[in-house]
């Protein structure tokens, strides 16, 4: 049986990859950080669910996740590794606290190397069983080309991740291991759900509290028209399976807005986006 390490597996992204790999043949190594969220997801996805607990950030506690993975393989090569795991901090960032920023860094950058770097040994190929080399897949976003206000932290990971994909692939080529980006756009998952608690009230002195407001709503309301999980998780199937796969997959339920995006000058784009926010300049 094949087997696929996804990181963050306990809700939305990682949870859709996790069960739709499971419903395509494949044993999901799925990293949670609680022991409830393990118990959960064993119940609810079956015996080729195993979970694995680990905070990404913790390279004591990924390296010992890889060594359990290691041991249930027996010797097994790995498939694939979906860096899947993240989090989002708003504000803006001119108010933003540092520690936050960092934190956001050290999540989702930092922590998806730490990771790479423990599980890359089991994708390596083995000629001798004759297997070829596993494949990793990127979740990055399509704020990962594209950054919007209020969420500059969560841009600036998505940013890096793209350039840190990008360098890897060039790099493991030398093992024949394959990087792939999917770039999710909104997603119905429960991080709408914690996007109405987040405190806006901590900038209602700055000039940006009404536009944040409209923000916030405005993602609340889009997010929750969004994607399925399992959307996404027949996306990341698709890239770890199939013969020629691109480099990098949009996933959106907005291809025209993306497209527009990615097409229009990036003045033009500031402009609307202002005018729509209340962001112009006060004369």
């Amino acid at each position: 049986m094949k087997s696929v390490v996804v990181t963050g597996a306990s809700t939305g992204i990682g949870w859709g990859c996790a069960k739709v790999l499971i419903a395509k043949g494949f044993r999901v190594f799925g990293s949670v950080r609680k022991d409830a969220d393990a118990a959960r997801l064993s119940k609810d996805l079956g015996a080729n669910f195993v979970p694995v607990l680990f905070d990404v950030t913790d390279a004591a506690a990924v390296k010992a996740g890889a060594e359990k993975v290691a041991a249930a393989l027996g010797g097994e090569p790995l498939t694939g590794l979906v860096n899947n795991a993240g989090i989002a901090v708003p504000g803006p960032l001119l108010h933003l606290d540092i520690d936050e920023f960092r934190h956001q860094l050290e999540v989702n950058v930092t922590g998806q190397l730490i990771v790479t770097q423990a599980f890359v040994p089991l994708l390596i190929a083995q000629p001798a069983r004759k297997v070829g080399p596993g494949r990793i897949v990127m979740i990055s976003s399509v704020g990962g080309t594209n950054a919007s206000p209020f969420v500059g932290a969560y841009n600036a990971s998505k940013f890096a991740l793209e350039g840190l994909s990008e360098s890897l692939r060039r790099e493991l080529m030398l093992f024949g291991i394959d990087v792939i980006i999917v770039a999710p756009g909104a997603v119905a998952t429960p991080i709408w759900d914690k996007a109405e608690t987040v405190d806006v009230e901590r900038y209602a002195n700055t000039p940006f509290a009404a536009a944040l407001t409209k923000v916030r709503d405005y993602m609340i309301t889009s997010g929750r028209k969004g994607l399925k999980p399992e959307k996404l998780g027949r996306a990341v199937w698709r890239a770890l399976t199939i013969a020629n796969p691109k480099t990098r997959y949009v996933v959106t339920p907005d291809r025209i807005q993306n497209f527009m995006v990615n097409v229009l000058p990036k003045r033009v784009i500031d402009r609307t986006i202002a005018g729509r926010l209340g962001l112009t300049r006060q004369k």
